[in-house]
């Protein structure tokens, strides 16, 4: 019989699942070519120069090339105002060549996020944050034109699932997905006692917190699933870099007690893409297929 030693956590390939979802997505993005001589239109809008944003915003527009969907790249200075900046997003809102807008987070301090994210056409609005699109996602029996660009593929109806972390882009989405979904949804937060203990109950843990390997194996229910969303640079002098990227999750020890895991990095980054640009090609259906 093997001892817990021995046990070794299933790897989740995000990079494999997700090259699935967009090779399904380039098809339909073909047959609209095809058919009606137009493809998807994703506006990707960045400001300022934040390393880790500039990164992730490459990756999607990599992503929109490889299945054929139209990419509308916007950078702009870190110091332009908040109104110029809905004012840029009112001309994408406009643009019937867009079907999906998406302004990358964090913006800089002096603009209020909320009031720019809530400009962003309901129709358009491929990320799931406008105010309307989360309201259909917490209300029961209400379904949002987008749901927020998170990885799916586990069993969940019925398990006991805890997010740690609460912020607006992953925590609190992923928690009304959860719900949406049957699971039995319990939120770990900066304010909560005992994290621990509540976390160990947990048959799926969703990593939120921003911190990295702040969850030990010691923390997780032997066979939980454990999806990791944390990007955090620590340093390694012995890269080139300088540094190397891990999660929210102690992977090595969490390996020896998860039942599944998903890596950092090649694990839920190239997921949430895939299903953004999903969420572009839905966006372009309701149009382009009338």
């Amino acid at each position: 019989m093997a001892s817990q030693s021995d046990h070794k956590a299933t790897v989740i390939d995000g990079k494999f699942i997700a090259q699935t979802i967009r090779s399904e997505i380039a098809e339909e993005v073909r047959q609209l070519s095809e058919k009606y001589g137009k493809v998807p239109g994703l506006a990707v809008v960045i400001v300022g120069n934040r390393k880790d944003s500039q990164s992730y915003v490459g990756m999607k527009r990599k992503a929109c090339a490889e299945v054929g969907i139209r990419s509308f790249d916007m950078n702009l200075p870190e110091q332009i105002s908040e109104a110029e900046l809905v004012s840029k997003v009112h001309e994408l809102n406009e643009n019937p060549d867009v079907h999906g807008i998406l302004v990358q987070l964090p913006l800089p301090k002096h603009i209020n996020e909320e009031k720019v994210l809530s400009e962003i056409s309901l129709a358009k609005d491929v990320d799931g944050f406008h105010p309307l699109n989360i309201g259909k996602l917490a209300m029961k029996d209400r379904e949002p034109l987008s749901n927020p660009a998170l990885p799916s593929g586990i069993s969940i109806k019925g398990k006991r699932a805890v997010v740690v972390g609460r912020s607006n882009i992953v925590g609190l989405p992923v928690s009304l997905l959860l719900l949406k979904a049957d699971a039995t949804v319990t939120v770990v937060h900066s304010r909560s006692n005992d994290q621990e203990s509540i976390i160990r109950e947990a048959d799926i843990i969703i990593a939120a917190a921003g911190q990295p390997m702040m969850i030990k194996g010691s923390w997780i229910k032997p066979g939980a699933a454990v999806i990791d969303v944390g990007t955090n640079a620590v340093d390694d002098p012995s890269r080139k870099s300088g540094y190397r990227l891990v999660g929210d999750v102690d992977f090595e020890e969490a390996c020896k007690i998860a039942g599944c895991i998903t890596p950092v990095p090649g694990g839920v980054g190239p997921m949430t893409v895939a299903m953004l640009l999903k969420n572009t090609l839905d966006g372009a259906k309701r149009v382009i297929v009338q």
